[in-house]
């Protein structure tokens, strides 16, 4: 027997039906050991490991959910099923490479352990892969060590600096991404709206403007970026003639026509962004949905690997398409073929062929209504980008207007040949193949179809992102990787930092704060040229990962580099933060100062505001009050909260409860973690513990003893309880925990 670990159940599914009797093929879920994140992990709480010159650090790679169970279930089965070879298929990626080393390690104990990998999960490249393993490739393992570590002291680091501003977390490309959003929206907010006047009419179905102003003309319409719009006029007077002279005279003059054709080029396959954005686009579909169903097509051998930079796609596949495009279109909707170029931009890593069919004969795949959606599209584009160009014949037109001194424009565009867009038709709806019946002759006189219509409006701010055009720039900056685009995404949105109004990213309170307020103790531009959370600091960074995993870089080198260069900014940050009081230090000082009078405050800030201080005048301040005067402090929303929650759930009288505590009155507790507040919260908390268990907790207990065939007696006597009826929540919690103990000892000795 062979054994063969993939990532997911589906993709094992797939590969089982091409192997056959006398092979095990198991999933292990995706990661399996990383760096350590459980809190109850002493390691968990480490920024970074210590390491020998010349060597990466070796942290304690720690077991991530259920991983360990899924594995001792995998190697038991197959030790008992005599399996003496493994073969680790995770995905051929850098994260797919960092698996597959750790699996090797969790499975050394068995006599052969190889690697094997493929692009598209079909009959041919499994066996084929499987006949011809390889070696780990450290390279690429080594990349995705150095990804992690450089991560987890951003991560740690960083992250517990923008705590005083009470904010969640940093991250080395999720903060920068959210600067994108969050400038945007900063010129959204200086927008100021300019009116403009158009006037637009129909004639033999083409839509006609009329031409205001030229760019040399003193009143030429330009937006704020300087561009030229000769059908925008400010003068709505003019506006207003044009529209009552088009409407009273009912036709136009054709004055003029200048004959061209427009061929328009196919577009490469999809890379991992494009598909994610043309997705978004074509079909309306978040990137989340997007990336889930092509998992399933690539898991269910339907496409290549979807994480990818590259356009380039394999020759057999390229001959198979043509085939097919020239027996069901004919010669004339082949073409070059566009996208065979390898690597050209620095950011282009180009390890893998871009998504594409892997039967391109097949037009249809998919188990559902989605699947088959989204294999239509990858299938269109990978046919499209071998077929010949669109053509279409283009008449620019200019007309005049008795009484009107401004020429009217028009263009009228037909398609003669359809080309790449054929395989298209499901998305191209209405299009024009023929040209006016009334043709193009100088002189000859156009009916307006309709009444003209005079438009007044303003200038738009500019747009927001949206999920596909926030991946699209950070992929021409560099920051990020196809592997990373969505989770980026997600995280900004689930932190809290990004809220989604339909398609756009809109940066929250919190969002603006981190990037305008805390980012910049780490991007001062008067100490670095680029700061840690810059655009070009971070694409250069993932570039030196890129060449980590090509071989072309030392991994050990680089992580020193990068450890020396972080302390440097960190320091500086801390340096700078020290100068300014912090939020927290803000709020608590002026939570202080509220509850004096106007003389002791006097006495304490003089005239100042509290903002205006320095962060040394703050910490000094609050350090020279006396106890007495810190204590003085209201509770925070935080405290009050959390102690109504607990006396609505013990049911008990608030007034009487803060009366036995010597309290007339909620607002009349003070704050901070020796005030009354919190005192009264735990006054709360040991009655909540003392309380009667729950419903829930009782069945519990009497379903885990029936299943021992324990006396419930000898059961609660363990929490020295009488009966069932008077176990508190917090006895019943711990009988809880003891009885599952002694379940799950029983399980491993029966097994």
């Amino acid at each position: 027997m062979k054994l063969v670990i993939l990532e997911s159940g589906a993709k094992a599914k797939t590969i089982k039906k091409y192997l056959g009797k006398g092979w095990i093929v198991d999933a292990c879920n995706g990661h399996v050991q990383d760096l350590p994140s459980n809190r109850k992990n002493k390691d968990s709480s480490k920024a970074m490991w210590s390491s020998k010159p010349g060597e990466l650090p070796q942290p304690p790679w720690s077991w991530t959910d259920r991983a360990e169970r899924v594995m001792s279930k995998i190697t038991s089965k197959a030790r008992k099923s005599g399996v003496d070879e493994v073969y680790i298929a995770t995905d051929p990626d850098r994260e797919g490479e960092f698996i597959a080393w750790r699996l090797s390690e969790i499975l050394s104990g068995f006599e052969s352990v190889k690697r094997v990998s493929f692009n598209e999960i079909t009959k041919d490249a499994v066996i084929s892969s499987i006949s011809n393993p390889q070696e780990l490739d450290m390279d690429l393992v080594n990349a995705a060590i150095v990804r992690r570590l450089m991560d987890r002291l951003v991560g740690f680091r960083c992250s517990k600096f923008c705590r005083s501003w009470k904010l969640r977390s940093m991250g080395r490309v999720q903060t920068p991404t959210l600067g994108y959003i969050v400038e945007k929206e900063i010129e959204r907010d200086a927008h100021i709206p300019k009116e403009y006047n158009s006037v637009g009419a129909l004639s033999n179905g083409i839509e006609l403007k009329v031409r205001f102003h030229e760019s040399s003309d003193d009143d030429a319409w330009v937006d704020d970026d300087g561009k030229h719009f000769p059908d925008r006029t400010s003068n709505t007077e003019f506006a207003k003639l044009a529209f009552d002279l088009l409407n009273s005279n009912r036709s136009l003059d054709l004055e003029s026509i200048k004959e061209g054709t427009v061929s328009r080029r196919p577009k490469p396959p999809f890379t991992t962004d494009t598909m994610l954005q043309t997705s978004s686009s074509t079909l309306g579909w978040s990137i989340s949905k997007t990336s889930k169903i092509a998992s399933t097509l690539y898991q269910s051998g339907h496409i290549t690997y979807i994480r990818t930079d590259s356009t380039r796609t394999n020759a057999k596949a390229r001959n198979e398409i043509r085939n097919f495009i020239e027996s069901n279109f004919g010669q004339d909707f082949l073409g070059d073929g566009v996208g065979e170029t390898r690597k050209t931009k620095e950011n282009v890593q180009d390890a893998h062929e871009a998504i594409r069919p892997t039967n391109p004969s097949v037009e249809v795949a998919g188990e559902d209504r989605d699947e088959k959606a989204l294999y239509r599209l990858i299938w269109s584009r990978f046919a499209s980008s071998q077929m010949s160009n669109s053509i279409r014949e283009r008449r620019s037109l200019t007309f005049s207007c008795v009484g009107l001194d401004v020429p009217v424009n028009g263009t009228s565009t037909w398609r003669t040949h359809s080309g790449w867009e054929e395989v298209f038709s499901w998305s191209y709806k209405d299009v024009q193949i023929k040209p006016p019946n009334i043709g193009f002759t100088v002189g000859s006189k156009w009916d307006i179809d309709e009444d003209a219509e005079l438009t007044i409006d303003f200038t738009k701010p500019p747009r927001r992102y949206t999920e596909s055009s926030i991946i699209q720039q950070m992929k021409k900056d560099g920051i990020g990787r196809p592997s990373t685009y969505v989770s980026t995404v997600s995280k900004l949105v689930d932190r809290k930092y990004v809220d989604k109004e339909g398609t756009s990213l809109i940066p929250t309170s919190n969002g603006r704060t981190l990037w305008t307020e805390v980012t910049p103790f780490y991007n001062q531009t008067d100490v670095y040229d680029q700061g840690l959370f810059t655009y070009g600091f971070t694409s250069s960074m993932e570039e030196k990962l890129d060449l980590i995993e090509a071989g072309e870089a030392n991994a050990s080198e680089y992580w020193t580099h990068f450890v020396d260069t972080f302390r440097e900014m960190h320091n500086i940050a801390l340096e700078k933060r020290r100068e300014k009081p912090t939020l927290r230090q803000i709020q608590y000082l002026q939570a202080i100062l509220n509850r004096m009078t106007e003389q002791e405050r006097q006495q304490t800030v003089g005239d100042d505001l509290v903002e205006e201080l320095t962060g040394e005048q703050v910490r000094n301040i609050i350090d020279g009050l006396g106890e007495a005067a810190q204590a003085n402090i209201p509770p925070s929303e935080k405290q009050i909260a959390t102690i109504l929650k607990l006396v609505d759930r013990l049911q008990i009288d608030l007034s009487q409860f803060l009366k036995e505590m010597g309290e007339s009155d909620i607002s009349e507790l003070t704050g901070g973690r020796g005030g009354t507040a919190s005192n009264a919260i735990g006054a709360l908390i040991e009655l909540d513990k003392n309380s009667p268990a729950t419903e829930k907790q009782v069945a519990t207990i009497i379903s885990m003893t029936d299943s021992l065939e324990m006396p419930i007696e000898d059961a609660i006597a363990a929490v020295n309880t009488e009966s069932i009826e008077a176990i508190s929540k917090s006895d019943a919690s711990i009988l809880i925990g003891n009885l599952k103990k002694t379940i799950n000892s029983k399980r491993k000795g029966k097994k």
